[in-house]
């Protein structure tokens, strides 16, 4: 191998690492017949070692002493084709070196080990003085401290609390490295097969620095991207473990539907089949049969649930394969060779063809015929398979998802994760967690870190799975964290105590918890625009604060909040209320910029550290300026159809752009199959006037919606947050009336939008509500809304109304209402820090009068 200019840093665009063994042939060609296999122009190799430049960032580093490389997909890697960037490559006596734009490999050509082999950051990327990884490096600090931001884990069952997570992609010293030596390779039709003999390590390095959507973007293009979930799948889905009979599920059912809670997937735990059978037949646990008894005629039950806009799934749990008692047995026991009579147990074996073939057809296809939509796939039962170093788990989500998209549907599956790789086969279970608010308390943090390794759709037991007790707070507090989660799904032990219909918790709780249902499905317009984004660009739904703001130290040290979708920052509480105030309380930092929330209406300004407090009907969801979510306008309406009717959710104060993007919900889209509908505010805002009303004029241009079955014609309100008054709404040329804005009288605000227990965030709390009706969109339409009046802070309602339902003494509410009806700015502050208030009063207060304005 010739050397390159002893001077290779200044000579990046001129030198190009030589490839003497590497055949070369058409490299586009060659990229689109086998991607797995990289560009030959790509590779640096010699004895015994083989680098793979797959970005000026990631590079894949093979060690093999008989020179055995593998090019095949493994079960993590899916393809290797990226462009080709500028590289020098160097040799010398003491082994190469490889230069690309970011980072500098140096290796002595033996054995990996931590003198030979180690990678620098060539550029600042990273606010440590760590800028090398040398081979074998723990990814920590020296103080301790991960540096590592972490992963995810294969389960929650029994957790009371936090675990430590496996590492991620992303790192505060911006390096980490996957191992892919022990994954198994993926042959043409999608099964495993052992790496050949001699095959030794397999390392991908991510030296990415803070550039985290990044680092998850090549991630995907080198594993697979994140696929898209049915739109139904992000509705609430209704899951307990009970022994339901046909009658008594559809009357639940239909409660829920008179209750207007609506439900979008119906979960069938195990007692759907056989389970009290002859102990010599096994646990009961794995079952394929439904049992009679509790359900006459399957077909017709499953009908009626698909009648009520129902999608079903079945758990299962297969690791006692197939015994004699099963419907299937006899056709099971033929194809794979046994006498039926014989009664034999046939073992699960997931890693045989045979045996997965006959599992398919026989245990699974009925099912679905007679309108099974999808399965729970409960494994708990090991990581070992007769293939030495496959997982069953991994092999049943592969198997299952692929199995699940034939005939051009949508793949879906419902199971545990299994490693990195795993976001390709969503949904994902977290297990059977401990009903205590240690468990609520981790798991906002568990599921935005799992966006480090690319697993976004974590379903949890909300409401937490076994244990506890019964507490009314800790129950809607986690409601309210699972309508801003990936999936949300209730779930509940066989306790006849324990479960989440929301009449079982007292009245308060019962009406919070519903209102909460019917926002998630209002949301499912914006949630499914996110799922696009993390399709095609990789952005995580739920993601960490560090993700958008990599260099703010405080993005990091908060830990339980998290961006939800593109515009709203979700805050959970997750620890039990002052029993003074009846507050909830959490700590949470604003990103710069103007936020209102979307409950209250109430402006913050950010680029600081805040403290909510909320009542148990609120939870600290913050929207940006500008922003407009798109909303569906029936929460009961069925999810997996694109909603006629919205509502446009517009926040004041800045310009803002969104895009609602939808499809047709069949197979798997392309990109250029999406329905896009974008929604520009442009927002500009008018001095004080003669009477110190500060006023607004807004325009919200909607664009002609383009893409294949993009819908034109439209039916759309207007709720724009924070106003409660608009001079003019003009709508291509047409001035509407006070009847189409639909304002009415409320003597507490002078103008709000219908009735104050209204269904979406901030109903009746100073938005403006205007009803623009069914509007035709082909050539796009403007909504001007002139001499808009913002809500102004009503600081003394505020706070006599903390004070009111605080159970603290009469005379310090009086003594603290005096101060605020005579004081303002830094000395009321410190005349009320002077009280000594109990509880989290005085944070309460303090926290509307710095976010009045």
């Amino acid at each position: 191998m010739p050397t390159a200019s002893s001077d290779p840093v200044d000579k990046l665009d001129d030198a190009v690492a030589p490839r003497a063994q590497e055949p070369v042939g058409d490299p586009a060609r060659d990229g689109a017949r086998d991607p797995a296999r990289a560009d030959p122009r790509a590779v640096v190799r010699g004895p015994g070692y083989r680098f793979t430049v797959l970005t000026s960032r990631l590079i894949r580093m093979e060690r093999s002493e008989d020179g055995v490389f593998i090019d095949a997909p493994t079960q993590l890697v899916r393809s290797r084709r990226f462009d080709v960037p500028q590289i020098t490559v160097a040799e010398s006596e003491d082994g190469i070196d490889i230069w690309t734009e970011h980072l500098h490999v140096r290796y002595d050509r033996g054995p990996f080990t931590a003198a030979g082999l180690s990678v620098s950051m060539r550029t600042r990327a990273q606010s440590t003085h760590r800028t090398r990884w040398s081979y074998g490096d723990p990814a920590r600090h020296g103080d301790g401290r991960p540096s590592n931001l972490g992963g995810t884990a294969r389960t929650l069952d029994d957790v009371d609390g936090a675990i430590e997570l496996e590492p991620g992609l992303l790192s505060v010293h911006g390096f980490a490295v996957v191992d892919d030596s022990r994954s198994l390779l993926l042959t043409d039709d999608g099964w495993v097969a052992p790496r050949p003999p001699g095959a030794g390590q397999d390392l991908y390095f991510f030296g990415y620095g803070r550039d985290y959507q990044d680092a998850l973007r090549d991630f995907f293009a080198l594993t697979g991207p994140s696929p898209l979930l049915p739109r139904w799948a992000l509705g609430n889905w209704w899951s307990r473990f009970h022994r339901y009979t046909a009658d008594e599920f559809l009357a639940l059912m239909d409660r829920f539907r008179a209750a207007g809670i609506p439900f979008s997937v119906a979960v069938l735990d195990m007692d759907w089949h056989l389970v009290d059978i002859d102990p010599a037949l096994g646990s009961g646990w794995t079952g394929y049969t439904w049992d009679r008894g509790l359900f006459p005629d399957p077909a017709a039950f499953l009908a009626e649930l698909h009648a009520r806009n129902l999608r079903v799934t079945l758990n299962v749990h297969p690791a006692d394969g197939v015994r004699r008692h099963e419907a299937a047995y006899p056709d099971m026991a033929r194809e794979l060779g046994l006498d039926p009579e014989s009664g034999l147990e046939i073992a699960f074996d997931i890693s045989s063809r045979e045996f997965v073939e006959a599992y398919l057809r026989h245990l699974h296809h009925p099912h679905e015929e007679i309108g099974v939509d999808f399965w729970w796939i409960d494994w708990q039962s090991g990581t070992s398979a007769r293939v030495p170093g496959l997982d069953p788990l991994w092999m049943l989500n592969h198997v299952h998802h692929r199995d699940s998209g034939r005939d051009g549907r949508r793949p879906i599956t419902f199971s545990r994760y299994a490693g990195l790789g795993s976001h390709r086969y969503p949904v994902g279970f977290s297990g059977d967690t401990v009903v205590t608010w240690d468990s609520l308390d981790f798991q906002p943090y568990f599921t935005a870190t799992a966006s480090n390794v690319g697993y976004f759709w974590w379903s949890h037991d909300i409401g937490g799975h076994l244990g506890g007790v019964k507490d009314d707070e800790l129950a809607t507090r986690w409601f309210q964290l699972g309508v801003f989660s990936p999936i949300n799904r209730l779930h509940s032990t066989a306790s006849p105590f324990n479960s989440k219909e929301p009449w079982r918790f007292g009245l308060q709780a019962e009406q919070v918890m519903t209102r909460f249902l019917r926002l998630r499905h209002q949301l499912v317009p914006y949630l499914y625009s996110a799922m696009w984004a993390a399709h095609t660009d990789g952005v995580a739904p739920i993601r960490p604060m560090y993700h958008d703001h990599p260099w703010a130290p405080e993005a990091y040290e908060s830990p339980n909040q998290y961006m939800f979708g593109p515009d709203l920052l979700v805050a959970p509480i997750t620890t039990p209320a002052d029993r003074a105030t009846h507050l909830g309380r959490v700590d949470a930092w604003l990103p710069e910029g103007a936020w209102y929330d979307v409950f209250t209406g109430r402006r913050y300004d950010g680029g600081r550290r805040v403290e909510l407090h909320r009542t148990l009907e609120q939870m600290p969801v913050l929207a940006r300026a500008g922003a407009v979510l798109p909303l569906a306008a029936d929460p009961m309406a069925d999810t997996g159809t694109r909603p006629e009717a919205l509502v446009l959710r517009i926040l004041p104060g800045a310009d803002g752009r969104t895009v609602l993007v939808e499809d047709d919900g069949q197979g798997d889209p392309r990109p250029e199959d999406r329905q896009l509908t974008t929604f520009t505010l442009r927002w500009s805002e008018h001095g004080p006037d003669a009477d110190g009303v500060v006023r607004a004029d807004a325009v919200l241009a909607i664009e002609p919606p383009v893409g294949p079955g993009a819908g034109i014609a439209r039916t759309l309100t207007l709720d724009v947050v924070g106003v409660d008054e608009v001079r003019r709404v003009g709508v291509g040329g047409r001035t509407l009336t006070v009847a189409d804005v639909g304002l009415v009288t409320d003597a507490a605000h002078s103008t709000i939008p219908e009735a104050r227990r209204g269904d979406g965030p901030a109903a009746g709390q100073g938005v403006l509500r205007v009803r623009l009706g069914t509007l035709d969109l082909a050539d796009g339409v403007e909504v001007h809304l002139e001499g808009l009046r913002h809500r102004g802070p009503d600081v003394h309602g505020d706070v006599f109304r903390l004070l009111d339902e605080a159970e603290i003494a009469f005379d310090t509410k009086s003594l603290v209402m005096e101060l605020v009806e005579r004081m303002s700015g830094a000395a009321l502050v410190a005349s009320l820090h002077g009280l000594d208030l109990p509880g989290n009063l005085y944070g309460a207060i303090l926290e509307v009068v710095a976010a009045a304005r």
